[in-house]
């Protein structure tokens, strides 16, 4: 079977486990103090132009989510975010159960904007309802959109006006900043976030998400957050070593425009065939809509998500990364072609 349902099939770049191999039986202190992680850390302030930002390491998306939002908000705030948002539909309530509420805005594309945002940050405070206390995005969204700077400039003011933190869900923003029509830098992102995460384990890395801190506030402990959660890593080199090699030379966004690249040949195969696409196709996620027979018959030999299932047909994942294969994809469009 012929896997496309995640970015995280296979284990990691090569490259990747080249350099934990040489570096096995080095001995490193615990939790994140290494050279390597500090290594890292530089090349990321570096790729982020500010030397000032603040650069942890964690193993996972869920953890990052419930680690930066836990530590960001009091006991009585809400965090605002899409209701396609990772942390409202994927976490098992990781949020709701640090004591802090999800207030989702409905939306098709998993986008939000910045008036939808202002209605919720505008009402009048009620000591009976939980308050907002954060913004919550993702870069790229669920279904493979990418914001524009001038859309986060816009939600970056209501940030400001209403002093809230705006946070950035990264986990595939190697695949947004890939995306041929994304205006949006590292550079950006430290200038425009309160704090943001830069995914390791869907871009190519055996595990890990490096979490990156301008809001000084924010800063403040941070790692004493991090090991009440669980996210203080022993073996904390290991995350070092990976972030140190995927952007010591820049095979972060090497690897994330080689994922997008392949999406963009099979959407172009899947456009020419008659298919249609459920949502517009700018990052390395695709959904295809496919009549039950034919996502039967594609399944005999390939593993899709089925995002959506609908009366007359399913809406069809199709999710490349850093290890698809050329092949694969060649024999995808063409048994595309042959339906």
């Amino acid at each position: 079977m012929i896997q496309f349902d995640n970015d995280y099939t296979r284990g990691m770049h090569p490259r990747i486990l080249k350099r934990l191999t040489e570096t096995n039986m080095e001995q490193a202190p615990g939790y994140g103090v290494d050279r390597y992680c500090e290594n890292a850390a530089n090349h990321i302030k570096k790729a982020c132009n500010n030397p000032d930002i603040d650069v942890h390491f964690l193993v996972g998306g869920t953890l990052v989510n419930l680690t930066v939002i836990g530590a960001s908000l009091r006991s009585h705030e809400a965090v605002i975010a899409p209701s396609t948002g990772h942390i409202f539909t994927s976490e098992t309530g990781a949020i709701e159960a640090t004591g802090h509420k999800v207030l989702a805005i409905p939306t098709e594309t998993g986008k939000i904007k910045a008036d939808q945002i202002e209605e919720i940050l505008a009402k009048p405070e009620n000591v009976h309802a939980p308050k907002p206390g954060m913004i919550y995005l993702s870069q790229s969204t669920e279904f493979g959109g990418v914001y524009t700077k001038a859309e986060l400039q816009a939600i970056r003011k209501l940030a400001d006006q209403y002093d809230v933190p705006l946070f950035i869900d990264g986990a595939r923003l190697g695949q947004a900043m890939a995306a041929h029509d994304c205006d949006v830098t590292l550079e950006d992102m430290a200038e425009l976030c309160d704090v943001f995460y830069i995914g390791g384990t869907k871009v190519g890395a055996l595990f890990g998400e490096a979490v990156v801190i301008t809001n000084d506030k924010l800063k403040k402990e941070f790692r004493y957050l991090m090991k009440q959660r669980g996210g203080l890593f022993a073996k904390g080199r290991i995350l070092g070593v990976q972030f140190e090699e995927m952007f010591k030379d820049g095979l972060y966004f090497e690897v994330s425009k080689y994922a997008v690249d392949m999406a963009m040949k099979i959407k172009e195969a899947v456009l020419l065939a008659g298919f249609k696409l459920a949502h517009p196709v700018v990052t390395n996620l695709l959904f295809v809509e496919l009549t039950y027979e034919q996502f039967e018959k594609l399944s005999e030999k390939y593993i899709f998500n089925p995002w959506e299932e609908h009366e007359n047909h399913v809406v069809a994942r199709i999710c490349t990364d850093w290890s698809t294969l050329p092949e694969h994809v060649e024999a995808l469009i063409e048994d595309l072609k042959g339906l």
